[in-house]
């Protein structure tokens, strides 16, 4: 008698928070590997500075709602519909730009759809590998492992992708359009995944549920901690990355000449590596500094910020190099320092609308070269640099009373 066929095994349950984590590595990757193009598309296309920094800046007009937008639409349809819907904007961003070296206002729709991208993997895809990574699916998971391993893929996705741009810019065949194309047919693979990976939001009745934009509100006893912990942190983690691969190339852009492209590469590699590296040891600065890994964080952030003002005084590259491994620790502490307790503040119901809002405040802090490049006139950087500082530590004060429990 022929025995029965052996059922396929299922997943392990450890593995399940692997499978969207090809999709929330491409979305990254497609909204920072036009970073080190900036020079790029200056010298060879012609634009202006202004107008290469607009192209950075359009990218936030579409981060913002595919933040809080898909972050609520996926709390009440699903995590794997948005995830993909993001996949697809990531994708058509990428064919855009490919196809518009020509025609600036082209340029800035395609960076809008990156940044729609980028906003879906932050708050969509975030929220999935937590949940997949709860007890439910992966009981030998730590309490830390979903923000870690959301804000780890995330940060990877930005410097791989960074990287392979930045090295086919300066030596690859059709530099303004190979590193789209290879986006382009990275994300129709990462697709597949995603869509064999169970969904971890319950079906709710459409009677029932109320207006998709009603969760994007902060839980009311959520409110005090959140505005005076979450609020003066959250815009320091993506500041310190773009002093780090936005400011500090300028201050050599001279010295460099065609090379900056590379320099601007290699800067934007070792931040997002090193904060790559410091992401797994902040549940264990967490125990040792009995939960005060955020303002520790912060102060490593101000002394980036001071060795990145006395760079721009120098015009060392050597010290430029460790500005920048300070820069990408500190900031790989706060993301998720700040990942965790705005997490913890959230309820299971908006989750994924509360890891929108921190990375919406979060990524204001990208928009510090762009508010220092007005006020020096892309320049002198190094008295601004210094207040920056002077800012950044004020915050960390205001952070490590905000923890400190109160006395009765």
């Amino acid at each position: 008698m022929t025995p029965a066929p052996t059922p396929p095994t299922p997943p392990t349950p450890q593995r399940l928070w692997m499978l969207p984590v090809p999709a929330v590595f491409l979305l990254a990757w497609g909204g920072n590997h036009f970073t080190p193009l900036l020079h790029l598309y200056e010298t060879v296309g012609g634009y202006a500075p202004w107008q290469s920094n607009l192209l950075l800046g359009m990218y936030v007009f579409g981060l913002i709602p595919g933040l809080l937008v898909a972050a609520a639409l996926s709390d009440r349809y699903g995590r794997r519909t948005v995830t993909l819907a993001g996949l697809v904007s990531a994708a058509a961003g990428s064919v855009v730009l490919a196809c518009g070296m020509d025609s600036f206002t082209v340029l800035c729709i395609g960076r809008l759809f990156a940044g729609v991208g980028v906003g879906v993997a932050m708050s969509v895809g975030s929220s999935w590998i937590k949940e997949l990574s709860s007890r439910d699916y992966d009981p030998e998971a730590k309490i830390t492992a979903g923000a870690q391993r959301s804000s780890l893929t995330l940060t990877l996705g930005f410097a791989v992708g960074a990287g392979i741009t930045g090295v086919l810019a300066q030596w690859g065949p059709w530099p303004a359009q190979t590193p789209y194309v290879l986006h382009v047919l990275l994300c129709i693979v990462a697709a597949l995944p995603s869509a064999r990976c169970p969904e971890t939001v319950p079906d709710r009745r459409p009677q029932d549920a109320r207006p998709w934009w009603r969760d994007l509100t902060i839980p009311r006893a959520s409110r005090r901690p959140f505005l005076r912990i979450i609020v003066p942190a959250a815009p320091w983690v993506f500041a310190a990355a773009g002093v780090a691969y936005a400011v500090l190339p300028t201050v050599f852009e001279e010295s460099l000449g065609d090379h900056t492209t590379i320099f601007a590469t290699v800067l934007t590699v070792l931040t997002l590596g090193t904060g790559s590296a410091t992401q797994p040891g902040v549940g264990w600065l967490n125990r040792v500094t009995r939960g005060r890994a955020l303002p520790v964080g912060l102060v490593f952030l101000f002394l980036g910020m001071v060795l990145a003002a006395v760079t721009a005084a120098t015009g060392s590259p050597v010290l430029a190099f460790v500005a920048a491994l300070v820069l990408g620790g500190s900031f790989g502490i706060c993301l998720v320092a700040g990942l965790l307790l705005a997490q913890a503040l959230s309820t299971p119901q908006d989750l994924a609308g509360m890891t929108g809002i921190y990375y919406s405040i979060a990524y204001l802090g990208f928009l510090l070269p762009t508010v220092l490049a007005a006020v020096t006139g892309g320049t002198e950087y190094t008295a601004a640099l210094a207040v920056v500082s002077a800012c950044c530590l004020v915050c960390a004060a205001a952070v490590a009373s905000g923890l400190s429990p109160r006395k009765k």
